[in-house]
């Protein structure tokens, strides 16, 4: 039949584009649509075919197909270039593929306008050629098993990496929140093939890395419940400590998120992100309230202050979360509206973790109170070598010191290896995973096993291992020796 042939297939439930997201591919209407018939007489799957996310007469807003009739922008045509990068390529013909590709894994958008870090090519062959532009030269690196080298007309190296047909679509998109024209396209994210892929990095990363998070999560759990449950152990110090078993807890499962990539959204990620250093950040101003409490008794000379560890644990809660929170607002202040790289963004960027500049607003506090402790510890050792002799309260301060000097020490190097990890050398890499793992089991040793006074509450507790002989308890101070009848 001479003309425009239309023939619709329907390989799924029929649904409405604009009342259903582009990202969700279980209710897409999928199709072939001819557009161009050629000049002589060819069978419609000799032609180049082309999908399109939208209807024809249809382009996106945002996240979702509406009309071309509701919008002042025209609809998306496909615009063929060559490998050499001559545009306008004219071709006999083409096939519209209406529908999202039907993916195995994830899906993902890509965005190319001016100034974009991404720019999509679309080849006379049907292959859609997406070119990775930003400078980053440790993100292509590592992804040298998919990219392939391409030089320009320049002489530059260029690299990129090729969607076939049926594993991408293309059409026009409109971002209200960025009054942005651009072209997108929502294609599969491609699968690594395991055998060129480097053996120890997929073992570090993807086995021994979850493992350390899940064995880290479990060791700070452990701490966590102890110090709640015991009533024996629920004074000032043991509240801190709880509070921060329960940062640490968060910050390890928010960044066990990241290690999945191919699981979820650059979205997911950012905010994984801000979970895991906002999480981590109060950690460090916990610890500082603890540093800070032990200092401050050492240097009071009435240490039988009128005020409850209840209202102290108050006001040391609102430090460390107010500080948290406001310095977690002016970190994320700066990485969406200062942080040079995402002044150009107008759109859903690509970037899935948060910038430099945020990262420097989020981690100076972080180094702040490593200073400030070290203050705590040369000070607060000083008064105590000074002591000749030691009151009750102050022989108990001296564990709780030396259980803070230890934890500082823990949670110091933990911070450091994962400044170095951002270097992005594979073996700095597997370093920060190997410490991160035996960090969080040194943490529960001071915390727990070290601890002979909370070994001894979990036998008795527990009701096993008891020990055949009393143990002395003189070195634990008045309010250790009376945890059997509740008084602390």
């Amino acid at each position: 039949m001479l003309g425009c042939n239309v023939k619709l297939i329907v390989l799924g439930t029929v649904c409405l584009l604009t009342h259903t997201s582009p990202f969700n591919t279980s209710s897409m209407v999928m199709g072939v649509e001819a557009v161009q018939d050629p000049p002589q007489k060819k069978e419609n799957n000799e032609l180049v075919r082309v999908q399109k996310c939208c209807e024809r007469h249809e382009l996106m807003v945002d996240s979702r197909c509406v009309h071309g009739n509701e919008t002042d922008t025209g609809v998306w045509s496909p615009l063929f270039t060559d490998e050499d990068g001559q545009s306008n390529v004219q071709i006999p013909g083409f096939n519209l593929i209406i529908g999202i590709p039907q993916c195995p894994r994830q899906l993902w958008s890509i965005y190319h306008y001016s100034d974009s870090h991404d720019r999509l090519v679309l080849l006379p062959s049907g292959i859609l050629r997406h070119y990775v532009t930003h400078p980053e030269g440790v993100e292509i690196t590592q992804d040298n098993d998919l990219l392939q080298q391409h030089q320009n007309e320049d002489g530059d190296t260029q690299w990129h990496y090729d969607y076939k047909q049926g594993t991408y679509c293309l059409d026009k998109v409109v971002l209200t929140h960025g009054e942005l024209e651009a072209q997108t396209a929502i294609v599969c994210v491609p699968e690594i093939d395991f055998n060129k892929s480097d053996f120890t990095d997929y073992l570090m990363r993807r086995i021994v890395n979850p493992v350390g998070h899940g064995l880290a999560i479990i060791c700070y759990l452990i701490i966590a419940v102890i110090y709640f449950v015991m009533p024996q152990l629920k004074d000032l110090v043991g509240n801190i400590l709880t509070s921060i078993s329960l940062c640490l807890i968060t910050s390890q499962a928010a960044d066990l998120v990241s290690i999945f990539t191919e699981f979820t959204s650059h979205v997911s990620f950012l905010v994984a992100d801000i979970v895991m250093y906002v999480s981590l950040m109060a950690a460090f101003f916990w610890l500082n309230s603890l540093g800070y409490y032990i200092w401050k008794t050492f240097r009071s000379r009435n240490v039988f202050l009128r005020v409850t560890d209840g209202r102290k644990y108050c006001y040391y809660s609102c430090y460390a979360w107010g500080v948290t929170f406001t310095m977690a607002s002016i970190a994320l202040f700066a990485h969406f509206m200062l942080d040079t790289n995402n002044l150009k963004s107008t759109t859903p960027s690509t970037q899935k973790t948060i910038g430099w500049l945020g990262k420097a607003v989020f981690f100076t506090p972080v180094a702040f109170t490593v200073l400030v402790n070290i203050f705590f510890y040369l000070t607060t050792g000083q008064v105590i070598n000074q002591m000749s002799t030691y009151g009750r309260i102050h022989h108990k301060m001296k564990y709780s010191f030396e259980l803070f000097v230890k934890l500082f020490l823990v949670m110091a190097i933990a911070w450091l290896f994962l400044l170095l990890s951002w270097l992005h050398y594979p073996v700095v890499v597997y370093c920060h995973i190997v410490v991160n793992a035996l960090l969080a089991l040194i943490f529960l040793y001071i915390c727990i096993l070290g601890q002979q006074q909370v070994m001894f509450l979990l036998r008795q507790a527990c009701c096993c291992f008891q020990p055949s002989e009393p143990v002395d308890t003189a070195e634990w101070g008045e309010e250790m020796s009376s945890m059997n009848t509740a008084i602390f």
